[in-house]
């Protein structure tokens, strides 16, 4: 008689949080150690690192990268673009920080981009761009202000440039033509992509399998436990590659199909050995997190995986909100806490509060305690402050009183 089908792994919540915790390096306080090299394996881990434009407190990038490296400075971030070329910008499903020895895994994406005219139809002509890519060549890298021949145009959309000629540079970076060289804030150098990283020739694109099985490792690398809407969060064409690629892989028992207690009928999978390495994750250890961090991104399977139901509220009515503009989950060891809505007022030189939200049974003296030491650390990042500066938020306990009372 044949043996009947193993049915899938039920984790129960605890368990699948904590893996996805260990994945994304958030359950022990320094897992990346520190300087430029941690910034590099930092990108490197995740896979892509998230851009976004808001700056009411720092920029998502920047602390994506604090809250992993508790040393973080920017300028790693800027030695690592700029100097080492060991990251570069791309589309992942955002404008990301993305490892260079991962490249070739997005010059297909590059290719498709010059093969859709019509998708830059209304941009510029393809003169123009190549008048503006000689240019580049010959007088080297510059920045949108650096061109002061556009006529100026109104603006089609709240994220439109009165400036033509950045349609140029945008149509030239999707291309694969020009990179970002350089940061200073939101505004970027471009320089020719073969200059900037001194290739004589690209390196060889990615076939179409071989970028479907990137995106499914950089999935199980960050994510620990994966779905297909996890590994294609915005990409729904992929969905059926990888599908198939699963599938192969479970059959050759790389990969476990899983269920997760309150889902089980959405199938998750994982690998062997990511089930294993699961530790507890530091009980005093606080994050407050971006709601652009890869934590938070994937609102649906954070609240699968936590029980928590994030909303970005910068694009609402203040009366309609319910934490505030800018809210930034808090992480207390491997529990969602509460919710801050902070905004760093650089002129005074504080971080404020706006609205502080505990969630229903989580407000503790131990647990606020704990938060306002981080706070504390928080604003000396917000405002680039050394270590020796005075912290804000002085009526904490000591951190390490304050730990041992969490695990208590």
């Amino acid at each position: 008689m044949a043996s009947r089908p193993k049915l899938p792994l039920t984790l129960t919540r605890d368990r699948a949080r904590a893996i996805w915790l260990r994945a994304q390096r958030l359950d022990e306080p320094e897992p990346f150690g520190a300087g430029p090299e941690a910034t590099r394996a930092a990108v490197a881990h995740l896979g892509y690192v998230q851009i976004d434009t808001i700056n009411v407190i720092e920029r998502c990038h920047h602390h994506i990268l604090y809250s992993r490296i508790p040393s973080y400075r920017r300028s790693d971030l800027a030695q690592a673009q700029t100097l080492e070329k060991s990251v570069f910008e791309y589309w992942t499903h955002a404008l990301s920080y993305v490892p260079t020895a991962d490249i070739r895994f997005f010059l297909g994406a590059m290719k498709a981009h010059r093969e859709e005219p019509k998708r830059w139809s209304a941009v510029g002509s393809p003169e123009e761009t190549r008048k503006l890519l000689r240019r580049i060549r010959k007088e080297g890298a510059l920045t949108i202000r650096d061109i002061d021949t556009d006529v100026l145009i109104e603006k089609a959309h709240l994220w439109a440039s009165k400036k033509p000629s950045k349609g140029l540079l945008e149509r030239a970076f999707y291309d694969g033509e020009l990179v970002i060289s350089a940061r200073a804030g939101m505004l970027k150098t471009y320089e020719l992509i073969d200059r900037h990283f001194g290739w004589e020739k690209k390196p060889t694109p990615a076939s179409e399998r071989q970028v479907v099985a990137y995106k499914l490792d950089r999935a199980l690398r960050a994510q620990g436990v994966v779905s297909l809407d996890s590994i294609c969060h915005l990409d729904a064409p992929a969905k059926k590659a990888v599908a198939e690629l699963i599938a192969g892989r479970v059959k050759r028992k790389e990969l476990v199909q899983v269920r997760i207690e309150g889902a089980e009928k959405a199938p998750h999978w994982a690998s062997p050995e990511a089930l294993e390495a699961v530790a507890p994750t530091d009980a005093g250890l606080v994050h407050i997190l971006s709601p652009f961090d890869p934590l938070i991104i994937q609102r649906k399977r954070l609240n699968l995986f936590f029980g928590y139901q994030h909303l970005f509220e910068a694009y609402l009515p203040r009366e309609k909100r319910v934490y505030g503009y800018f809210a930034l989950p808090v992480l207390l060891g491997d529990r969602i806490v509460a919710v801050l809505d902070l905004k760093t007022d650089r002129a005074a030189g504080k971080l404020l509060i706006q609205q502080w939200s505990w969630l229903a049974g989580e407000e503790t003296p131990a647990a606020k305690a704990a938060i306002e030491i981080e706070l504390a650390r928080f604003e000396r990042f917000q405002l680039a402050l050394g270590s020796e500066s005075e912290p804000a938020f002085a009526e904490a306990l000591p951190e390490e009183e304050n730990r041992a009372a969490l695990r208590a």
